[in-house]
């Protein structure tokens, strides 16, 4: 399980960009505007960073657009090559998007709340790329839509991930500390993470290190 991919989220500039990779980041994740929650940066800022990050290294653009014209238009803007979207698709379908955008890869946030995310992640898997399970509650009245550093009930994740026949990375509250197990409850494709690997928000490299060991320590 130690080829378990890693995604590094809420990158805020070209030198924690560099940082992520140098440390063996498969993935990078820049987030756009958001309701709540941490890490949003411009679009030019996206761009810029995109735009620099060499192959074979995925760029994640987080939008929080729920409309397919509106999604197709944030990504015009910042030119990722992937697409992660963090709240339910409520206007136009992901088709319409695959259509506009061809080579971009479409990754859907499936909020882990009880069984019924069960089922809604079975649905969606057919019609997306990738599918990424965090710990957010898009109910509530200001939504969250990722970065809450808070786990979820892997068991729920491991029913998902053995439902579905498209990767799947795992998100919310994964740190050096639970990674493994984690990782040896969902077996997920990749996992994806934020908080746990920065101080003053700033990405440290000393918390960095110590996550990509403990990765790497899984037999």
């Amino acid at each position: 399980m130690n080829g378990v991919r890693i995604k590094i989220c809420c990158i805020s500039s070209q030198e924690e960009a560099k940082m992520a990779i140098d440390a063996g980041a498969d993935a990078l994740g820049l987030v756009g505007k958001m309701p709540s929650g941490p890490g949003p940066i411009s679009d030019d800022l996206i761009l810029n960073i995109s735009k620099n990050v060499p192959p074979p290294i995925a760029t994640f653009l987080l939008t929080s657009e729920t409309s397919a014209q509106n999604i197709i238009q944030h990504h015009s803007r910042v030119n990722t090559n992937t697409i992660q979207i963090v709240d339910a698709l409520q206007e136009g379908t992901y088709a319409e998007i695959k259509a506009a955008l061809p080579s971009t890869k479409l990754v859907q946030v499936i909020h882990v709340i009880d069984e019924k995310s069960v089922e809604e992640a079975i649905q969606v898997s057919k019609q997306v790329d990738a599918l990424l399970l965090d710990s957010g509650n898009p109910n509530l009245k200001i939504k969250q839509l990722g970065g809450t550093g808070r786990t979820h009930n892997w068991a729920i994740s491991r029913k998902i991930r053995d439902s579905i026949d498209i990767p799947l990375f795992l998100a919310g509250g994964l740190n050096a500390g639970n990674v493994k197990e984690a990782i040896m409850a969902v077996q997920p494709f990749g996992i994806d993470l934020c908080s746990s690997v920065r101080t003053n928000n700033k990405l440290d490299p000393v918390k960095l290190e110590a996550f990509f060991k403990a990765v790497h320590s899984i037999n």
